[in-house]
C-alpha cells in the first residue's frame, strides 16, 4: 500500500479519535439543553495567572458523552465491516479496514464484537479529549483566550495535541491491534502535520450549520 493509501488508512482506523472533538462539542452544546449541565472540569478553578485552569468549553458533559460516541461510532465501523489481518490490510487497497483487526488478546479484548469495539472507540475518544484539554491547559497558561469570531490565538494548540495524544496512546497501549502497527508511524507524523487544515475545515463547517459558535 503506498503512502497516501497508508494515511487514508490510519485516518480510518482512528476516525472515533478525530471525531471526539466534535462529539464533546454537540454534547456541551446540546446536553444542558435538557436542563442538567454544563459541568465544567475545571469546575471554575481560577489559577495564580488568573486565568481559568481550563475553561467552560471543557465540559464533563463533554467528556463522557464525546467518548461515549466514538465507541459508538467504532461499534458501528468493527460491525459493519469484514474481518481480515494486519498483513492483509497494510498490504491491501482498501483503506476501510476493520478497527477490531488484531485485537484479540488485547487488554480492550471483552470477548465479543460489540463490547471490544465500544471500548476501543472510547479509549480513543477520551485520548482526542485529554489531549485537547491538555493544549487548552497550556494555552490558558500563556493568557491565549478565545478571541472574537475571526480565529483563534493559538491555532496549534488548538490543533495538534488532540492528533498527538490519540495516535501516541493508539501505539503505547493497542497491543497487537492493527491501530498499533509500526507502518502507520510515518503516515501519523503527516496526518498531524495535516491536522490544523482538516480541523479547521471542520470547525468552520460546523459554524456555517450552527454547531459551533466560533469557526475555530
Amino acid at each position: 500500500m503506498n503512502f497516501f493509501l497508508l494515511c487514508l488508512l490510519t485516518l480510518w482506523l482512528y476516525l472515533p479519535g478525530f471525531l471526539a472533538n466534535t462529539f464533546a462539542m454537540m454534547w456541551g452544546k446540546w446536553f444542558p439543553k435538557t436542563g442538567y449541565g454544563p459541568w465544567p472540569i475545571d469546575g471554575g478553578r481560577v489559577m495564580k495567572d488568573g486565568n481559568r485552569m481550563l475553561g467552560d468549553g471543557k465540559t464533563w458533559n463533554g467528556l463522557i458523552g464525546g467518548s461515549l460516541t466514538s465507541g459508538l461510532l467504532c461499534v458501528i465501523m468493527a460491525t459493519t465491516l469484514p474481518e481480515g489481518t494486519i498483513d492483509g490490510v497494510l498490504t491491501g487497497s482498501t483503506v476501510f479496514a476493520n478497527p477490531l483487526i488484531g485485537s484479540e488478546q488485547t487488554w480492550f479484548d471483552v470477548g465479543g464484537t460489540l463490547g471490544t469495539a465500544f471500548i476501543l472507540g472510547t479509549f480513543l475518544g477520551l485520548a482526542c479529549l485529554v489531549g485537547d484539554s491538555t493544549g487548552s491547559f497550556f494555552k490558558r497558561r500563556r493568557g491565549l483566550k478565545r478571541e472574537g469570531d475571526i480565529s483563534s490565538k493559538a491555532p496549534l494548540l488548538d490543533t495538534l495535541p488532540f492528533a498527538i495524544m490519540v495516535f501516541l496512546w493508539g501505539q503505547l497501549f493497542l497491543g497487537t491491534s492493527v491501530l498499533a502497527a509500526e507502518e502507520l508511524r510515518l503516515p501519523m507524523i503527516g496526518l498531524i502535520l495535516f491536522t490544523p487544515v482538516l480541523h479547521r475545515t471542520f470547525n468552520i463547517i460546523g459554524y456555517k450549520i450552527g454547531w459551533k459558535d466560533v469557526p475555530y
